[in-house]
């Protein structure tokens, strides 16, 4: 061979490297190799799945409704997931099947000392009640929990409240995962409470692995927050209580990550589970709707909710690296398929547990299934 012809061809197979995908035609092993900042593959546990389902006999006593209701009879899904002391703890979304929106959220929580078997409390551990959150609560209730802890050992959940009318990004704390203080709306303080009134949603904040715990970690001295269920923005704090939206120079949300047509995040993104610094930078794992035809990705069905990864900047949370052109996890199976609402895999809970990940996800907004991927 030539040897001056030689950087000319690692050039030209580095681009190649670099072309988009047809949606249809990768493969997650080839996504492995194209993408090598990604967290892949996941497999998903078939013989365990799905690990948790609605239960019809465990009752709750709601302090609002002031009689029994069967807390999780209708739906389980979109789950956190925190290791504490070598036991999985999944912090997951229930729904009872009356009032006026067909079920009311609560929070509820499931151990495993395996990842794969759970027990769950009798009781929700989180839910709307006679205090100051309750016109932001009642009655669509807790909603979609991500949960992190900082270096003292706190753990913060972000939530969505929902009245019936309007969805709210919210902040709770616990020194144990059962005990909560709501600390209410995320953005009640930014900008003279500009955002109290308005749609908010998924609040992933960025940590890092230490050991088996994912711990909030400050960027440039602030803690940074991914959110949105349309596109993505970016909140910073002080405290993990109290956020400020990014804005542009007009006083406008700033887009970090948006829709693209053609392809499987066409219609909608949505932050899955806390991002995670790497060496690489930024990790997030987000949840994606298909649009219908023409704008949607030919090779998945309208409205199916499906998963990608995108890498920022670790120094600039805002500034995006990179970004698969493929999903890496679609619903394929029956729970995924069928329930609540069809075609849908909803990521929201990742641990690191006996060396290898767990991905939790709400299926069919139904029930719950886990994935693994052992680095």
């Amino acid at each position: 061979m030539n040897f001056s012809f030689l950087p000319f061809l690692l050039l030209l197979t580095s681009l190649l490297a670099c072309q988009p995908q047809n949606q249809s035609d990768t493969t997650n092993a080839e996504m492995v190799s194209n993408y090598d900042w990604m967290m892949l593959p996941f497999v998903k546990e078939d013989a365990a799945n799905p690990v948790l389902t609605p239960a019809p006999a465990t009752v709750f006593e709601c302090p609002i409704r002031k009689e029994k209701v069967n807390w999780e009879v209708k739906d389980v899904f979109n789950p956190a997931a925190i290791v504490r002391n070598d036991t999985v703890f999944l912090i997951y979304r229930a729904e009872d099947s009356v009032g006026r929106h067909n079920g009311t959220s609560r929070i509820g929580l499931a151990t495993s000392t395996d990842g794969l078997h759970f027990n769950r409390m009798p009781e929700p551990v989180f839910y709307p009640d006679n205090d100051f959150m309750k016109p932001v609560e009642w009655e669509g209730g807790c909603e979609d929990p991500r949960v992190v802890e900082d270096t003292a050992g706190t753990y913060f959940m972000t939530y969505t409240a929902y009245n019936g009318e309007l969805a709210r990004l919210c902040v709770a704390s616990s020194p144990d995962l059962v005990h909560w203080k709501k600390e209410g709306l995320a953005f009640a303080n930014a900008y003279q409470g500009k955002y109290k009134e308005t749609w908010s949603k998924s609040g992933s904040v960025v940590c890092r692995l230490q050991g088996n715990k994912m711990v909030a970690t400050p960027v440039n001295g602030l803690y940074y927050m991914y959110w949105g269920d349309t596109h993505l923005f970016l909140a910073t704090s002080e405290d993990l209580i109290h956020w400020t939206p990014l804005e542009d120079e007009n006083g406008e949300l700033q887009p970090v990550l948006s829709p693209r047509e053609k392809y499987f995040d066409s219609d909608l993104v949505e932050p899955g589970p806390p991002a995670l610094l790497t060496d690489e930078g930024i990790l997030l794992i987000y949840n994606a709707r298909n649009a219908p035809q023409p704008k949607g990705d030919p090779g998945l069905a309208e409205f199916t909710y499906a998963a990608g990864q995108a890498l920022f900047r670790a120094d600039d949370p805002s500034t995006l690296i990179s970004r698969g052109d493929s999903n890496f996890f679609k619903p394929e199976k029956d729970y995924e398929l069928t329930g609540q609402v069809n075609k849908v895999c909803f990521l929201e809970g990742l641990a690191y547990f006996k060396n290898q990940w767990l991905l939790y996800y709400g299926t069919a907004d139904s029930k719950i299934a886990v994935a693994t991927h052992k680095p």
